[in-house]
């Protein structure tokens, strides 16, 4: 599966975006998509994912609230929605999949087979 993920951008903290993951090449059925983030001089770390049967949902706690992670059937899309955005959201945002995740691992980077590039996201202070 191709992702291709779009929506970053400038924002003043406390403002909104939207970040869209398209997919292509096949069905999502059966996976677990994924966001993560990585920002200047530090690890990757996961944000939020999505899986694509049932929609069960999962957050950082450092954005649970203030982020929301969706799916849409018919575009083969997942979004994260990110509203009161802070300086520390600062970094580029990876859309990740897989079929091999459990609920335990689904956090960890190491689960996903296929990423896409990134895209930045930068708040002002």
């Amino acid at each position: 599966v191709q992702l291709q993920a779009s929506g970053g951008g400038l924002v003043q903290a406390g403002g909104s975006l939207r970040l869209s993951c398209a997919a292509s090449g096949r069905t999502l059925i059966n996976y677990v998509m994924g966001w993560f983030r990585q920002a200047p001089g530090k690890e990757r770390e996961f944000v939020s994912a999505i899986k694509w049967n049932g929609g069960a949902t999962y957050y950082a706690d450092s954005v649970k609230d203030r982020f929301t992670i969706s799916r849409d059937y018919a575009k083969i899309t997942v979004y994260l929605q990110m509203n009161s955005l802070k300086p520390d959201d600062t970094a580029i945002y990876y859309c990740a999949a897989t079929r091999r995740a459990i609920t335990s691992s689904i956090r960890y980077s190491e689960s996903y087979d296929n990423w896409g590039p990134g895209t930045k996201v930068t708040v002002s202070s």
